[in-house]
């Protein structure tokens, strides 16, 4: 059975590269891929590297996303929109590390994007 897919969104390349490898260290067997930074490797985000990082990352049982600050949650909802991938759902308000890292270990469990948000509203005492 597939999992979920994560896609970190950071205005920082390291930033979101870096929380791949942590939780790379716990969870072997979930699709995480960084979308850090520009296409130009500047700090900033871009919506078309988010759409295919939202790509890559989907195995058939839909994609979450989670982002730093700022634009990054326009970008990811506009990429979201560009995107042909179904049950495709931003994290809003979720840390980037800490929710990446919940989010990675509860996609290996088999959760769907959508109780996995669910649990990290939770988790984070957005609800």
């Amino acid at each position: 059975m597939a999992n979920t897919g994560i896609v970190l969104i950071s205005h920082s390349p390291k930033v979101a590269e870096g929380t791949r490898d942590i939780i790379a260290e716990a969870v072997k067997n979930v699709k995480v891929v960084p979308a850090g930074g520009t296409e130009e490797g500047d700090i900033g985000t871009s919506a078309p590297k988010i759409q295919q990082a939202v790509e890559e990352a989907d195995d058939g049982n839909g994609v979450l996303l989670l982002y730093d600050i700022g634009s990054a949650g326009m970008n990811a909802e506009m990429a979201v929109e560009l995107t042909e991938t179904e049950r495709c759902h931003v994290a809003e308000d979720i840390p980037l590390v800490e929710g990446g890292y919940v989010a990675a270990v509860e996609a290996g469990m088999g959760k769907s994007a959508e109780e996995i948000i669910a649990s990290l509203r939770k988790s984070f005492r957005l609800e």
